[in-house]
């Protein structure tokens, strides 16, 4: 009985193993996440690749075919694409990640006092944020970035303005599940006060949908950014943005169809990526999925 009680326990699973089971399981996503690197790596550094000037007009290489000049063409004012693609996409990721951080702080600040507070102060946030969501949010990022004015950073708060009521919504009703355990009583029993507990008890046990929805909110954040630059409310021309392109191209799309097909491949294998890993990263927060592996 005691050489069974002394038996060494089998480790558990160190995160980085799990991860690695994780893309053997998904390969679709560990090959997303890896072309999503290149492609985020590629559009940080390129300002030192030595690329054409993205915003140098050539009227005398306008519409030349890949190959011929550049590796994706130019486009009707005689811009190399492919250079023009890496910045764009710069900026894309820039405001992305941007509005998506200010949209989990402050959804996640609502979020937390609604369900932990309750009361009026819960049906007046929450019925706010019914309000915005209610609104297409295309329709709502239009008003917005007319009234403010076009620029990235009132693209920034169009964003941010759209996504708060989902991170808003996510937080509070896992905060409505953590605020009745144990140790969210024993602080509160103990004299701690509110801005304690929801910074200490609650919100590291709400974080994981909090780093899964961050994750899922980047496509859709790409995406309107690129749909307010193709209608002329977002990044101000020569400034290259994947919506701009091909809002600018679409005139030569016959006759140059390379100067809106590889900006649109590009914006779609972005988005895709970007959801397959989100999609990843929600199934290694889940413990019944993680528990499997």
């Amino acid at each position: 009985m005691s050489d069974v009680a002394t038996l060494p326990l089998a480790p558990a699973p160190g995160r980085g193993k799990t991860l690695r089971r994780l893309a053997r399981r998904n390969k679709v996503a560990a090959v997303a996440g890896l072309i999503l690197l290149v492609i985020i790596v590629l559009s940080l550094l390129a300002p030192v690749l030595g690329l054409s000037d993205p915003v140098l007009m050539s009227p005398a290489d306008r519409l030349k075919p890949p190959g011929e000049a550049g590796l994706m063409g130019t486009d009707r004012f005689g811009r190399d694409i492919f250079a023009r693609i890496l910045f764009g996409t710069r900026i894309s990721l820039i405001v992305g990640v941007a509005a998506v951080l200010v949209a989990a702080f402050f959804g996640t600040i609502i979020g937390l006092i609604a369900g932990y507070v309750g009361r009026w102060q819960e049906y007046v946030s929450m019925r706010v944020m019914d309000v915005l969501f209610s609104f297409p949010s295309i329709v709502l990022a239009i008003l917005i970035v007319t009234i403010v004015g076009a620029g990235f950073p009132s693209i920034v708060m169009a964003i941010a303005l759209v996504q708060t009521p989902i991170f808003a919504r996510i937080v509070r009703g896992s905060t409505l599940s953590v605020k009745n355990m144990e140790y969210v009583h024993a602080a509160e029993a103990g004299g701690a006060d509110m801005g304690l507990i929801l910074r200490r008890h609650i919100l590291p046990n709400v974080a994981a949908p909090i780093l899964v929805q961050l994750a899922l909110s980047m496509s859709g954040a790409i995406t309107m950014e690129a749909a307010l630059s193709y209608l002329g409310l977002g990044a101000v021309p020569p400034t290259p943005s994947l919506g701009s392109m091909l809002n600018e191209n679409r005139s030569s799309m016959e006759i140059a169809p390379w100067t809106v097909l590889y900006p649109g491949l590009a914006l779609a294998v972005i988005v895709l990526c970007i959801n397959m890993f989100g999609d990843a990263v929600r199934d290694y927060m889940d413990p019944r999925i993680r528990k499997s592996m």
